[in-house]
C-alpha cells in the first residue's frame, strides 16, 4: 500500500492553470528589495555586506517562477544556501553570512513546491530542502532544541502549501461531482422525455394500424400524428446534451417537473416566507429541458432562501417567456451577512443553464437580499430539426 501511496504521488501532475505571475508578486519583489535596502543599511553586524546583498537580491527575483518552475527555483535557491555556512566558517564562525530578508523568500519557495509543483518536483525538491537543512542544521553552533524548531519552522510552509493545495483539489473534485450529478439528472429527464414520447407514438400507430382497413383517413392523421411526436423528439433531444446515467436507477415514463408545478412547489405549507409567483407569458409549450430547468432553478432558490435568508419575509419569483427565451427571476429581501450562499446547488444549476446555452447569476442585491437571474433560450434554432405546430 506504501510503494501506491509513493507511486501515486510520484505521478501526481501540476495544478492546472497555475498563473506565470500576478499583481502580488510585484507587490512581494518591491517589498524584499525595500527589506534589503533597508537591512543593509540599517544593519551593522552584516558580514560581507556586498555580497550578502546581491544574494539576497537573487533570492528575491527567485519566487517570480515559483509557479512555473517549482524544482529549479527550490534548487536554485537552496543550492545558493548551501554555500552559507561554508562562507560563515570562513569569514567568522560566529556571524552568519547573508541577510534575513532572503530568509523569507526561502519559505515563500519552500511553500510553493509542493502548492505548484507535480509529484516528482515535490519528492525531488523535499530532498534538496531536507539535505540543505540538515546541513545547516549540523553545521549550526546552536543548541539541539533550537536546530530542531529552526528545521521544524522551514518545513512548516511546505506543509500549509500541501494543505492548501488539498484543499483546492478537494473543493474541485466536489465541484466535479455535482456538475456530474446535474448532467446525470439531465440524462434521466431526456431518457424520461424521450420514453414518453415514444410510448405515444407506439399507441398512435397501433390505433392507426386498427383504423387502417376500415377508415384510412384515421390511418393518415395516425401517421401524422407519429410524424409530430418524432419530430417533437428530435428537437427536444439535441435540447439536451448527453451524459453518464446511472445504469442502476429506474426512470419513470412521465415527463419531469416543470413550470406547471411552480404553484404547488411554492404554496409549501409552514414556509415561514410569503412567497409572490408571478408567470408572464407562453409558458406551456417549452421543451421539456427547459421547462424542468425551470423549475429546479425556482426550486433551489426557494430552497436556499427557506435556509439562509436572514429576517426575510418575502420572496418574489418571476418567471417571464419571451419570443426566443424564458426569464427566471428570484429575490428575497432577507438582510445581508456577508456571506454569500452560492453552494453547490447553484453550482449545478449554472452547468444546466450552460448545457442547454443559457446563463446563470447568482449574488447579493444592491441593498438587501439575494438574487438569482437565469435566461435560458426556448430551443436550439440551428438544431435544423422539422418542427410542426402542437395539437
Amino acid at each position: 500500500m506504501l510503494r501506491d501511496d509513493l507511486r501515486t504521488l510520484w505521478t501526481e501532475p501540476r495544478p492546472p492553470d497555475a498563473p506565470a505571475r500576478v499583481r502580488r508578486d510585484w507587490a512581494l519583489l518591491a517589498a524584499g528589495l525595500a527589506g534589503v535596502a533597508l537591512e543593509a543599511t540599517l544593519r551593522e553586524n552584516v558580514v560581507w555586506r556586498p555580497v550578502a546583498v546581491v544574494f539576497a537580491v537573487w533570492l528575491c527575483l527567485l519566487p517570480l517562477w515559483r509557479r512555473t518552475r517549482p524544482l529549479a527555483m527550490v534548487t536554485l535557491a537552496f543550492g545558493s544556501v548551501a554555500v552559507l555556512p561554508l562562507a560563515s566558517l570562513v569569514a567568522a564562525p560566529r556571524e552568519p553570512v547573508g541577510l534575513y530578508t532572503a530568509g523569507a523568500f526561502v519559505l515563500v519557495l519552500v511553500y510553493a513546491l509542493p502548492r505548484w509543483g507535480s509529484g516528482r518536483e515535490i519528492v525531488l525538491g523535499g530532498a534538496v530542502i531536507l539535505s540543505v537543512g540538515t546541513l545547516c542544521v549540523v553545521l549550526d553552533e546552536t543548541p539541539v532544541v533550537e536546530k530542531v524548531v529552526g528545521l521544524v519552522f522551514l518545513l512548516l510552509p511546505g506543509v500549509v502549501g500541501a494543505a492548501v493545495r488539498f484543499r483546492g483539489t478537494a473543493r474541485e473534485r466536489q465541484l466535479d461531482q455535482v456538475r456530474s450529478r446535474e448532467r446525470e439528472q439531465l440524462a434521466r429527464e431526456l431518457h424520461d422525455t424521450v420514453a414518453h414520447h415514444v410510448s405515444a407514438m407506439v399507441i398512435i400507430a397501433q390505433a392507426g394500424r386498427v383504423l387502417a382497413g376500415a377508415d384510412p383517413s384515421a390511418a393518415v392523421e395516425a401517421l401524422e400524428g407519429v410524424e409530430e411526436e418524432g419530430a417533437r423528439t428530435l428537437e427536444e433531444m439535441r435540447a439536451m446534451v448527453a451524459a453518464l446515467r446511472d445504469r442502476g436507477v429506474g426512470a419513470e415514463l412521465a415527463p419531469p417537473a416543470g413550470v406547471a408545478d411552480l404553484e404547488r412547489l411554492v404554496r409549501t405549507p409552514g414556509a415561514r416566507l410569503r412567497v409572490d409567483l408571478g408567470l408572464d407569458g407562453e409558458l406551456d409549450a417549452l421543451p421539456p429541458a427547459v421547462d424542468a430547468a425551470v423549475y429546479r432553478i425556482v426550486q433551489e432558490s426557494v430552497t436556499n432562501a427557506l435556509r439562509h435568508a436572514v429576517d426575510a419575509t418575502e420572496l418574489v419569483v418571476r418567471v417571464s417567456a419571451e419570443r426566443h427565451t424564458v426569464r427566471v427571476s428570484v429575490r428575497d429581501d432577507g438582510r445581508r451577512t456577508g456571506r454569500g450562499r452560492d453552494g453547490y446547488g447553484l453550482t449545478g444549476l449554472r452547468e444546466r443553464a450552460t448545457l442547454l446555452g443559457g446563463t446563470l447569476r447568482a449574488g447579493p442585491g444592491t441593498d438587501r437580499g439575494w438574487h438569482v437571474d437565469a435566461e435560458l433560450p426556448r430551443a436550439r434554432s440551428e438544431s435544423g430539426v422539422h418542427s410542426r405546430p402542437r395539437r
